[in-house]
């Protein structure tokens, strides 16, 4: 059909939950989150396995919401562990797909939204994109050096949602994006923290491998500590990867990667859950601060998102350490689908050059 409006479908899937949205140009037509328990996930070997589960529940959501899949201009996927891109709107190709499925970068769940959003266009022969993904990598050389020359640092992060919330603020500010510095921190199942200098993410703590720990991340830990327990026989590769890599952070402490799980034992009287929390605000505070240092002081703004910035507990403990920064911003929840969109429609009103995959 001929479309006076462009109609785009957004897929996003995250650790425990697929979001899907459908927009008429940037008007929301209905948003959704299709929870995934860990009883339904816990089956899958990969998360590759999961990919028929998820579609058969973004189809069933879109129909429960009467949107023909017709109607669409262009399906947006959120972006996964691919290899290292700069910021910006990309087309999906077969390529990406491939790279996707090896998840020789790692497993994660976003791995998924350009697979979907690749196969569902394919069938009614419009374009699939996907918008700022996880690999967004522009930091700077000095920030690859990581102190042992068999290793490099790499850039993994919540760029979708960081990038989208930067660009909030600074018009919020009467600024280009391209114009401002800000220290960004996404607080969610992972945490990044990342100094923004005029339009470019210039450095970032891999939020699956370093700085903070999250809800159920480890973060940066001791060395020595990590490399004997290594070697010490109790866990096998696997077991290791998935302990740091999913079942470390909050959980390993309590069972559980809810936070407001958490601040009800330290609300009842719990102290070690008190501690902890209380770390968790804490080392984000001392990356923001590091993050900072790379800026050279030159901050106009920090900007705490992400589902945890709803936490009054841990949002007020990070404020109170960073103040002296830069004024402190709370947008909290994230921008992930909205930024999808408008990335999608940056390029078909031809604001924007889709970037090359390949």
């Amino acid at each position: 059909m001929s479309l006076t409006k462009n109609r785009i479908l957004a897929i996003n899937p995250g650790a425990t939950s697929t979001k899907i949205a459908v927009y008429e140009e940037e008007t929301l037509l209905f948003k959704k989150t299709v929870e995934h328990s860990v009883k339904d996930l816990e089956k899958y070997t990969k998360i590759f396995d999961q990919y028929e589960y998820r579609l058969e529940l973004v189809l069933q959501a879109l129909k429960e919401e009467n949107t023909e899949l017709e109607n669409l201009a262009a399906i947006v996927g959120r972006g996964g562990l691919l290899k290292p891109l700069a910021g910006g709107t990309y087309q999906v190709t077969e390529k990406m797909v491939e790279d996707l499925k090896k998840a020789e970068q790692g497993e994660h769940a976003s791995n998924l939204g350009a697979v979907m959003a690749l196969n569902l266009a394919n069938q009614l022969n419009i374009s699939a994109f996907i918008v700022d993904p996880v690999s967004v990598d522009e930091i700077e050389p000095v920030a690859r050096v990581s102190g042992l020359a068999d290793l490099k640092r790499i850039s993994l992060s919540h760029a979708l949602n960081m990038k989208a919330v930067a660009r909030k603020v600074a018009k919020e500010m009467g600024k280009k994006y391209e114009e401002v510095n800000f220290v960004v921190v996404h607080l969610g199942t992972g945490v990044s923290v990342t100094p923004h200098k005029k339009g470019k993410m210039i450095d970032v703590n891999n939020a699956k491998a370093e700085g903070p720990f999250s809800p159920d991340r480890c973060g940066g830990l001791p060395v020595d500590q990590l490399v004997k327990l290594c070697f010490s026989g109790k866990y096998s590769y696997d077991e290791l990867k998935e302990k740091l890599g999913s079942k470390g952070g909050l959980y390993s402490y309590f069972g559980t990667m809810d936070v407001r799980e958490v601040e009800g034992m330290a609300n009842n009287g719990n102290q070690q859950a008190d501690i902890v929390l209380d770390a968790l605000a804490y080392q984000v505070a001392k990356e923001i601060g590091a993050m900072s240092a790379v800026l050279m002081g030159e901050v106009d703004r920090i900007i705490l998102t992400g589902g945890i910035a709803y936490s009054k507990r841990i949002v007020d403990d990070i404020i109170k350490r960073v103040k002296f920064i830069a004024p402190v911003e709370v947008v909290p929840g994230e921008e992930e689908l909205e930024s999808l969109v408008f990335g999608a429609l940056r390029v078909i009103r031809g604001e924007e050059k889709a970037a090359t995959y390949s």
